[in-house]
């Protein structure tokens, strides 16, 4: 249109940009393509040759630079083929992308079909490659008897061997034809497949038909390219062809973007099951190999892929076609979408794929997809696959796709299921609707949709009703019914599609965080800013979305989504993707503004299909514009005449220039349409990056991936190392941030457990970043690799090194195998201590090797590297494997990023950062393996352990479990044993069984150690366990703690003050009196009660993934029970010298002062005595317990079951007002004085909200 778009150098708004011939150039003559990587072993009609650009029309467009490279490469993928008559020369069609620097792309769609050879140099050239091979092959292959013919008799039994040899001897120059491929081409702003594929076959029809053409071929090129307009936003277009018109239509600003391959093909070719899987790994930013014989078919299932993505973009290496001569692209360490032609011959198992454990692998004609590992599901994926399904049976096609599905195939296919939906009643398709599944009956996930299928009652009847409702034609259609179709089937698709998202993200832009600063000082610090908050997003989701969601999340797809969102702030520069979406967003809020925030799992069907059909049937159904006729050009005579069979030459002064004016836009465009799109222009589904967002967001976003098509120009090593530099920069960079990322989350959730800040990270999204950690590493790992074993390139390198190593050892010259860190004793410190456990890269892979749970290397790999950051190891352990630099240069080639030095050790220094936190990734996630667990008691010294008699037993509690009751052999302080993983541990009990003379055992502390995680926990008692000591216990509770990892003691000693716990145990040796405590004022002990209860409602706001241990916050160091401890000390008499009294002492005589009261029926008012009633029946069962706890154990108990019923401040009410407590305290008690009590009950009625579940160690052998 002439008010171009925006920006001088814009388009003109022509249907095409370049009409181009590709082929053999007879002057060159045959240049071998080495590039294409064919070996020299093919006969040479099987080799391929270099193809040249022979022609093209313009010379040069401003807006749009030629690149002969490019599409040289991507015309003809596979250079030159040859063929003889005998061979079938059906022409093939296919399209292609080039993507520019900027991201902006240009669509080429190519004609292929053979001409035959008139150059007798080329000829003779074919027969002397012939004579050379025959005689390479007799020398190597032949038996000296057999001559020709009996070979290729005796060929039958292998069909291979009989095509091979037929080939082998096909060219003889005197009796065969010589053909040779050609190809025309379009380079178009816009992919209409459809038009651009009518033109070309219409042209090559002119040049094949006995008739000549109405006019001569250069009137028909010249329309396209000058005469054709582009169609505007949501109108459609009609021009003609050389035999008939051709209809194309583009959407409007506020629906769908512009998308015009098939999307039938695809799940006929894949089965939608498989669709949805691949769908699932485009979104996740997997890596993405499609794999197929046929160029045209890896391109639309590529696009179908990327516009079913709507709103999202893929941001990455986008290369539908990989010519031949970029193979070595596939060892790019960065999220890619790439196409591979196969040659139909070799199978998956002959492809040498350089990293495979992010790699989703589509074998599209063979109905044949790979999965990475643990790739989550599509949130309500069975639902979703079912409104999938309904829409393709309505239109004849099979979910389960067709299995043998190719292109003249489908034509009568189509055709046949239809025929069967009409003939239900023939008892081809029997009552259930979906018997054409039979052939993936034993396919779970159809197996439950087919129970889905009869649970919501679709029937075929239905599904047809559906179809004769769309086919009322009250409009009368320009296009085919086919087409029209193939439009229904699309759009209808990816409505479904995208109504996924616009439910999912239904209100996305409540959790947008906008920048505080600026725009400019915006992008600057892009990368630091966290543009979305996930945490709170995520929180809202249904729990079956999260593995999906909070991988999602991380997405650049969607980070660059949710930039565009901050940088258009008003509607006007709004990208018209977000537009769309936006729209249809707003429209779902209103439609749920009953419950605006409530997020439920239940499923939405799509709403917009119908409206989004009509728009097309309207635009369909009344043209709104026609293009100029094609007419005679200014030509000579004689001029444009051609033979049958050949596409002539053209004549280039007459293509070379357009028409001198723009009349034709002025004439056929009515005035009101060019002031309504100019407008309109720049907001266009054309993605022209003209507007300085896309370029600031691409700037703001590139992760060192700025390529997202490899450079198709000369493929020289120095190119090469270029762009593998880049990648390892940008590896580099993503390795960065993604510390920092982890980092600042951890962190920020450790700050929280101290008191500062908000909680922000789930164990979801814990576990997402770890996972995305692995990929990176894999990444990594599988760049420049040469070579590899099994599926993920760190484990092959791993078992490499421990091979090297064993060998190593073999030969003696290895002594050790583990460095020991002995920093842990320190001098001052002579108390025992466990030996510590060796560092040893390789015992931390046997671990994991004998973890049968892991079958797989990738698997393997990931466990390797959670268990190595819960060790804090992962840096150390690393560089030791990349120390083995022969090893090293074995594997990787010279670019490769384990190669690179810097790189290298700024990439293990960034590792390190790691070690400042604490990770239980490897405890959490390997819930049922077998741990050894170490233990260690340390009796005291002073009071004579030896002595004891006793036979002591322990019972070791975590999160995930406990161990049950372990005898330990008398006189034996230290064993290991294995039980399955039980967490973080939370609480050892320990006791024994009072046999023989000395039955009194006085334990200082506890140690336990998990020998694969190496953390180790420590239990202080320093109490005596024995009848008539101290509290009579003979079995204590300990309460334990993680100690801190051992390469940190040293520096740790400064910097926090020793633990609480030592000096009150010195003591309580001393007098083996609990009440020797330091005392506290009630000031002291009122805070220590606030503490222990804040850190109770702490624990309660946490989610529920990342709630620490409750039995520390109770029975901890300075946990509920020690502070309610102090509350009862305070003031408490002491009798005489000798004699100890024990608050549970004062409890029991309360308790009986109760019970007689009952009994001589003074009744106070009711709620007062259900209150004691409980109080007493809570003594009792504690006392009546058949376990030998102490008073102080007892005590324990009662405070944690009080918490658990929310009985506390009940009893702290009724004891304050007991006479006994006149009694047994002193005036000055706190429980004595009315207000400190009232201000105790308020604290303690907090926990009233609270489900408090206690771990069963605490309350074994106690039914209330």
């Amino acid at each position: 249109m002439s008010g171009g778009s925006g920006g001088g150098s814009s388009a003109p708004g022509r249907f095409a940009d370049y009409f181009v011939i590709c082929g053999l150039d007879t002057e060159t003559g045959l240049e071998p393509d080495e590039l294409s990587g064919e070996n020299f072993e093919q006969t040479p009609l099987r080799r391929t040759f270099k193809s040249k650009v022979l022609a093209r029309y313009p010379e040069n467009v401003e807006w749009n630079p030629f690149d002969q490279d490019a599409v040289g490469m991507l015309c003809m993928p596979k250079g030159l083929a040859f063929k003889t008559q005998a061979d079938s020369r059906e022409p093939q069609f296919h399209s292609f992308i080039i993507t520019r620097e900027d991201g902006s792309r240009t669509f080429g769609f190519s004609l292929t079909f053979f001409e035959e050879v008139t150059s007798k140099q080329i000829c003779s050239a074919m027969q002397t490659l012939y004579h050379m091979h025959n005689a390479e092959y007799d020398i190597l292959h032949t038996p000296p008897t057999n001559d020709k013919d009996s070979c290729s008799s005796t060929g039958d039994c292998n069909g291979t061997s009989v095509s091979k040899l037929q080939r082998f001897n096909s060219y003889d120059i005197s009796r065969d034809t010589l053909y040779v491929s050609k190809c025309i081409c379009l380079i178009t702003p816009m992919s209409f497949m459809k038009a651009c594929k009518k033109v070309l076959e219409q042209l090559h029809q002119a040049v094949t038909s006995p008739q000549p053409p109405p006019l001569p071929l250069e009137s028909y090129i010249y329309n396209i390219l000058y005469e054709v307009p582009l169609p505007p936003a949501g109108r459609s277009l009609k021009f003609s062809g050389v035999y008939g018109p051709i209809v194309c239509q583009r959407p409007s600003t506020s629906e769908l973007p512009l998308f015009d391959f098939p999307v039938k093909e695809v799940f006929e070719l894949l089965g939608v099951e498989n669709v949805v899987q691949l769908f699932t790994c485009a979104l996740l930013e997997f890596q993405i190999l499609l794999y197929s014989q046929h160029y045209q078919r890896l391109m639309t299932v590529a696009e179908t892929i990327t516009a079913l993505m709507f709103p999202f973009q893929w941001q990455h290496v986008y290369v539908p076609i990989l010519p031949a001569s970029l193979l070595h692209f596939l060892d790019a360490p960065v999220p890619y979408l790439m196409g591979l032609h196969s040659n139909g011959l070799d199978d998956r198992s002959k492809l040498e794929l350089p990293q495979e454990a992010n790699l989703c692998f589509v074998d599209v004609d063979n109905h044949f997809i790979e999965l990475p590992e643990d790739l989550p599901q599509f949130p309500n994926k069975l639902e979703f696959i079912q409104e999938i399904s309904e829409i393709l049976m309505a239109f004849g096609i099979p979910p389960e796709g067709n299995l043998h599905c190719s292109e003249s195939a489908s034509k009568m296919k189509s055709l046949r299921t239809c025929d069967l939906v009409s003939d239900k009643r023939n008892g081809n398709i029997a009552g259930s609707p979906l018997n054409s599944y039979e052939l993936l009956k034993e396919n779970e996930t159809i197996a439950r949709l087919q129970a889905l299928v009869k649970r919501t009652g679709v029937s075929l009847e239905k599904l047809e009703v559906r179809e004769e409702t769309s086919s009322k034609k009250d409009l009368k259609i320009q296009c085919d019914e086919e087409e029209f179709k193939i439009y229904q089937l699309n759009i209808q698709i990816r409505e479904v599609f995208a109504n996924r998202f616009t439910q999912m993200f239904a209100d996305y832009e409540v959790f947008v965080i906008q920048p505080s600063q600026d725009k400019e000082s915006w992008f600057t610090n892009r990368e630091q800013m966290q543009n979305f908050d996930k945490a709170s997003f995520l929180s809202d989701q249904p729990e079956p979305y999260l593995p999906f969601l909070s991988r999602f999340l991380e997405t650049q797809m969607f980070a660059s989504f949710i930039d565009n969102k901050i940088m258009c702030h008003d509607e006007d520069d709004k990208d018209p993707v977000l537009r769309v979406f936006d729209s249809r967003v707003d429209k779902i809020r209103l439609l749920n503004v009953r419950t605006p925030t409530l997020r439920t799992s239940m499923y939405q069907k799509c709403t917009t299909i119908d409206e989004a059909e009509k728009s097309i049937q309207l635009r369909l159904a009344k043209i709104d514009h026609t293009a100029v006729h094609p007419h005679l050009l200014d030509m000579k005579i004689g001029q444009g005449k051609y033979e049958l069979g050949f596409f002539p030459k053209l004549q280039s002064d007459v293509l070379s220039i357009g028409p001198a004016s723009n009349k034709w836009t002025k004439r056929n465009a009515p005035a009101q349409w060019r002031r309504k799109d100019r407008q309109k222009q720049h907001t266009e589904h054309l993605r022209l990056d003209n507007d300085q967002r896309e370029k600031y967001i691409q700037e703001a976003r590139n992760l060192g991936s700025t390529i997202r098509q490899p450079k198709l120009s000369n493929l020289s090593p120095s190119v090469i190392a270029q762009t593998n530099w880049k990648f390892v920069e940008g590896l580099l960079k993503e390795c960065r941030n993604k510390t920092k990322r982890m980092l600042v989350e951890k962190m920020g959730r450790e700050a929280v457990e101290l008191g500062h800040g908000e909680v922000n990270i789930t164990g979801v999204e814990e576990n997402t970043l770890i996972a995305s950690l692995c990929d990176l590493l894999e990444r990594i790992w599988s760049h420049g690799l040469q070579v590899k074993q099994g599926k993920s390139a760190l484990w092959s390198h791993l078992l490499h090194y421990l091979e090297n190593r064993q060998r190593k050892t073999t030969s003696g010259s290895f002594s050790t195998s583990g460095i020991l860190l002995d920093s842990e004793r320190r001098k001052s410190d002579t108390s025992p201590a466990m030996s510590p456990l060796r560092i040893s890269l390789i015992q931390d892979m046997r671990h994991i090797q004998n973890i049968s749970e892991i079958k797989t290397d990738v698997g393997k790999a990931r466990a390797w590297v959670r268990l190595s950051m819960e060790k804090k190891l992962l840096s150390r352990h690393l560089k030791q494997l990349l120390s083995d630099h022969e090893l090293t240069k074995k594997l990787y080639k010279r670019y490769a990023f384990l190669r690179c030095d810097d790189e290298k050790e700024q990439f293990l220094y960034h590792l390190l950062s790691f070690n400042a936190v604490d990770y239980f990734c490897f405890t959490n996630v390997f819930t049922t393996i077998l741990i050894p667990y170490h233990i260690l008691i340390v009796p005291s010294k002073k009071l004579g352990g030896s002595m004891f008699t006793a036979n002591p037993w322990i019972c070791i509690s975590g999160e995930l479990g406990e161990t049950g009751v372990l005898q330990i052999p008398r006189n034996i302080l230290e064993m290991t044993f294995e039980c399955q993983n039980l967490g973080k541990l939370t609480t050892v009990q320990i006791g024994h069984d009072n046999s023989g003379l000395y039955a009194k055992w006085l334990v200082e502390y506890v140690m336990v150690r998990n020998e694969i995680t190496g953390h180790t926990y420590k239990f202080p008692c320093g109490r005596w366990l024995g009848k008539g000591m101290d509290d009579g216990s003979l079995e204590r509770i300990l309460v334990g703690e993680l100690l801190t990892s051992h390469t940190e003691v040293d520096e740790r000693q400064c910097r926090t003050p020793p633990l609480q716990q030592s000096p009150s145990m010195i003591r309580r040796f001393v007098t083996i009196s609990p009440n020797s405590k330091p005392k506290l004022n009630t000031g002291q002990i009122q805070e220590a009660i606030g503490e222990a209860v804040n850190g109770i409602v702490k624990h309660f706001h946490k989610p529920e993934k990342e709630r620490g241990s409750l039995t520390l916050l109770l029975c901890g160091e300075s946990g509920l029970v020690s502070a309610l401890e102090q509350v009862f000390q305070h003031g408490f008499k002491s009798p005489r010298l000798f004699k100890n009294v024990f608050i549970w002492d004062f409890l029991e005589k309360a308790q009986t002062y109760y019970e007689t009261l009952e009994q001589s029926e003074m009744v106070p008012e009711e709620n007062w005595q259900t209150r004691a009633r409980n109080f007493c029946r809570f003594i009792t069962a504690i006392n009546n317990t058949p376990r030998n706890i102490g008073k102080d154990g007892k005590f324990q108990m009662l405070v944690c079951l009080g918490a658990r019923d929310h009985l506390l401040h009940h009893w702290i009410a009724l004891l304050a007002d007991c006479p006994i407590t006149a009694q047994m305290y002193e005036d000055i008690a706190l429980i004595k004085d009315h207000t400190l009590v009232n201000s105790l009950i308020r604290v303690l009625q907090t926990l009233q909200e609270f489900n408090i579940t206690l771990e069963a160690s605490l309350v074994k052998g106690i039914d209330i």
